[in-house]
């Protein structure tokens, strides 16, 4: 599979985006998730989701203010009440075997190119 993001931009404290992940071909063995990564940090999990059954594995930090979907052909993830702190460039990532459980980087092998999503105080 191939992954593009998009959806990032600039919004101001307590706003909203909705981020999608096109994903080309089918996913259904794949996990898909959304990492951000700020200037100087590590990449780091912000959502799951699971190609197989849709069960969701989001980030407990960030559970209730972002929100990981999927239909047939792309990812979601609607982030709310958004703060400072969540600017960073997200990225979707694939994990050929689906291990959403593992809450590891290193299955997810394919990523796409990223979008700038920058919060503004």
């Amino acid at each position: 599979v191939q992954l593009q993001a998009s959806g990032g931009g600039l919004v101001q404290s307590g706003g909203s985006l909705r981020l999608s992940c096109v994903v080309s071909g089918r996913w259904n063995h794949y996990g898909v998730g959304w990492y951000r990564q700020a200037p100087g940090k590590e990449r780091e999990r912000v959502s799951c989701i699971s190609g197989m059954d849709g069960s969701t594995y989001p980030v407990a930090s960030l559970e209730g203010r972002f929100t990981i979907s999927a239909d047939e052909n792309t990812v979601y993830l609607q982030m709310n009440s958004l703060k400072p702190e969540d600017t960073a460039v997200y990225y979707c990532g694939a994990d050929p075997l689906d291990r959403c459980d593992l809450d590891a980087i290193g299955p997810f092998t394919i990523w796409g190119q990223g979008t700038q999503v920058t919060v503004s105080s």
